[in-house]
């Protein structure tokens, strides 16, 4: 259900999971209610190390509250098992306050399998939702497009993807405006026929969607901008997406490989360098925080593990535009609407 504009929205940020927890998720979660009146964050994890970051700033401690944690997940940790042994960790503790209403979205910068079986097994899924999805924006020609899936399921069903495609189009008009999202299926050439057997079948079901189904898309079109929203198998979203990151940084290395090479080069990036920033910061995750896992019943931010406090306070920003535009009693519905559809689809 959504929020008024006059209501605070209560987040909950896992305090442990990030590579430099609980340092930047706490500097994430002053610069966050410094600079954005509406949102109220809990801190879960140890208190004691939580407590002692805290004193380093001064802060409204009635709007920072700390909720007790003592277990954490690691990175290196399977998901599943560590779900089960560690059922009093901050990742999970954080999503059963979002549970019991004490919390109206969870951010968390940890380990991203935890995260997404967590928030699964918590909150469970959104009727009639197959599987939830998680999905990343990418700069284009023309402003952004959205790529769902991204790693949350490495096969996938003609359905399944669907599905993604409507909860992607669902997210990309209420968070990014965008009017009647153009939806792109990627694949292997533009042609219908193009692409494997579930790719082909995909095709068929989008098409007859009701969605605004442009066709195939091709590698080389995700940052043309000719889509709001491209559907993909996980498998293939996150190879594109760890490819898009590592664009920053071979760009930020070519042009300081260019300034080393004499006095004059160095002036020149130089004299470039405010224009160099504001192109790359489009690339640039801390801009956008996290991925939205979308599908399950309640909201659940995942961070990069190297989340930057800049990064926190944008992942609890997209938590909370999500909260207030009720998106997933959007989903329902619109998932709702192809029920019938889909189940002939099976």
């Amino acid at each position: 259900m959504s929020k008024g504009a006059t209501e605070k929205i209560t987040i909950s940020l896992d305090a442990m999971g990030g590579d430099n927890a609980p340092v930047n998720e706490v500097a994430g979660a002053i610069e966050t209610v410094r600079s954005n009146d509406g949102i109220n964050i809990t801190l879960v994890g140890k208190a004691g190390i939580i407590n002692e970051e805290l004193k380093k700033f001064s802060y409204d401690s009635s709007r920072i509250k700390l909720h007790n944690a003592e277990d954490v997940i690691t990175m290196d940790e399977s998901p599943t098992e560590a779900i089960r042994k560690k059922p009093g960790s901050s990742l999970v503790s954080g999503l059963k306050l979002c549970k019991t209403g004490e919390a109206d979205a969870f951010i968390s910068a940890g380990n991203t399998g935890a995260v997404m079986a967590a928030s699964l097994f918590t909150l469970g899924r959104i009727a009639n939702v197959n599987r939830p999805t998680i999905g990343s924006r990418f700069p284009t020609e023309r402003g952004i497009t959205m790529v769902f899936d991204v790693g949350a399921n490495v096969d996938c069903k003609p359905l399944n993807l669907l599905q993604f495609a409507v909860m992607g189009s669902v997210f990309a008009n209420h968070i990014y405006g965008i009017n009647n999202p153009k939806i792109g299926l990627l694949s292997v050439g533009e042609e219908k026929t193009k692409g494997d057997t579930v790719t082909v079948e995909t095709y068929e079901l989008l098409e007859k969607s009701g969605l605004n189904f442009i066709g195939n898309v091709e590698g080389r079109d995700i940052m043309k901008g000719t889509t709001d929203v491209i559907v993909c198998d996980g498998f293939t979203g996150n190879i594109v997406l760890k490819f898009a990151e590592s664009v920053l940084s071979l760009l930020k290395t070519k042009f300081k490989d260019y300034a080393d090479r004499g006095l004059v080069n160095k002036l020149k990036v130089g004299m470039a360098y405010g224009t160099l920033k504001d192109i790359l910061k489009d690339f640039d995750y801390q801009e956008y925080g996290g991925v939205p896992l979308l599908g399950i019943n309640g909201i659940s931010i995942i961070g990069h593990g190297r989340s930057s406090p800049r990064a926190i306070m944008n992942m609890a920003v997209k938590a909370e535009q999500m909260a207030r535009a009720g998106i997933n009693d959007i989903i329902a519905e619109k998932i709702k609407d192809i029920k019938d559809y889909t189940a002939q689809s099976e």
